[in-house]
């Protein structure tokens, strides 16, 4: 999640080595050398895919170290910190997402990461800490339960139980407990789980929170807005206990990950595609249009999602996805039939 390729680690170690010699501290205690492990435990491979390869250890981090961060955030995420974060959770500005042609647009997911304030991110999270945070998600749960049932489990408890697969928790590597993500594993782990199965929400797993929600058809304006509303309503009933979500101007919602800052927000659509995965522009078509291709494990078939999260709110990125799938799937049809796309392409932004 957080590997980027060695000459990149070595390049940032050596550029940042200051910060290491003055073993410059957050309040919670966490030094440079924490921020850039996760790139260093697992340094991912020579070609392989660029990922961040850092982590804030809290939310002072990105203050201390803000030199470093601000240029890996506009590295990744091709975005200038020189305007302030915005965040629109009115799903009735998306326009369109439950329109898609069914025989492309398969399936949809949205997610969205938080932190709470006042508690150390997951790399530098103490056991306390971690288990003070279940409690406070067990408080908020047990009031988030009047208006859409559902239950606590721990990652223990699902374990346990091979049937219920929804949650999908993967066993951390062994980097990530080197790293201290996956600190004291499985203690104060835990997944939210709705009754209808509509929404999951994962506790201090890769996050504080990172609520969930899947379908089985690509109506993302629906997913949307399951995580609008959810999302919400657990604002403020963490506002009401004294431990707001963390909102930083210029970095919009804080999280663990330079990768996530800003909305936190994911918007992915699996979409079965034949003809464009090898087409010469492909790169450059999903560069344009702000979006990732990833494969999934069914062959022709892909997950579309948001390449950034920070530059634009939740309906913007969102937007981004609805309209880049539509314009993929325009592009597959004219594949299939032998006609040109070139008309198709984006222009250069």
């Amino acid at each position: 999640m957080w590997n980027i390729k060695p000459p990149m680690t070595y390049a940032l170690e050596t550029k940042y080595k200051s910060y290491i010699e003055f073993n410059r501290a957050t309040q919670s205690g966490v030094i440079f050398d924490d921020v850039i492990r996760p790139g260093l435990e697992e340094p991912g491979e020579l070609g392989g895919p660029m990922t961040v390869g850092c982590a804030a250890g809290d939310a002072q981090s990105y203050i201390l170290f803000c030199d470093f961060f601000d240029q890996v955030i506009e590295a990744y995420q091709n975005h200038k910190m020189i305007s302030l974060q915005k965040s629109d959770f009115n799903y009735d500005n998306l326009k369109g997402g439950e329109d898609f042609d069914q025989g492309y647009a398969l399936s949809c997911e949205v997610s969205a990461m938080r932190a709470v304030d006042d508690f150390s991110f997951p790399i530098h999270c103490s056991r306390g800490e971690r288990r003070e945070l279940l409690k406070q998600a067990k408080k908020a749960f047990d009031q988030f339960t009047d208006t859409l049932p559902g239950k606590l489990y721990s990652v223990a408890e699902l374990s346990n139980n091979p049937e219920d697969k929804i949650a999908n928790i993967v066993a951390p590597s062994i980097s990530q407990f080197r790293n201290g993500l996956a600190r004291d594993w499985p203690d104060s782990r835990a997944v939210w789980i709705s009754n209808d199965r509509t929404l999951l929400v994962w506790v201090n797993i890769y996050d504080h929170l990172r609520l969930v929600t899947t379908r089985d058809d690509a109506n993302i304006a629906k997913a949307f807005q399951c995580i609008c509303v959810n999302l919400l309503r657990l604002e403020a009933l963490y506002k009401k206990m004294r431990h707001p979500f963390i909102w930083k101007q210029q970095l919009g919602w804080v999280v663990s990950s330079p990768a996530d800052v800003g909305t936190g927000l994911r918007a992915s659509i699996r979409v079965k595609l034949q003809q464009l995965p090898r087409h010469k522009h492909l790169k450059d078509i999903l560069r344009r249009l702000r979006l990732r291709m990833e494969n999934t494990d069914c062959i022709g078939v892909y997950n579309i999602s948001n390449a950034q999260t920070i530059g634009m709110d939740e309906v913007g990125f969102t937007q981004l996805v609805v309209d880049g799938v539509k314009l993929l799937i325009r592009m597959e049809k004219r594949l299939e039939i032998k006609e040109n796309i070139a008309d198709l392409i984006p222009l250069q932004k």
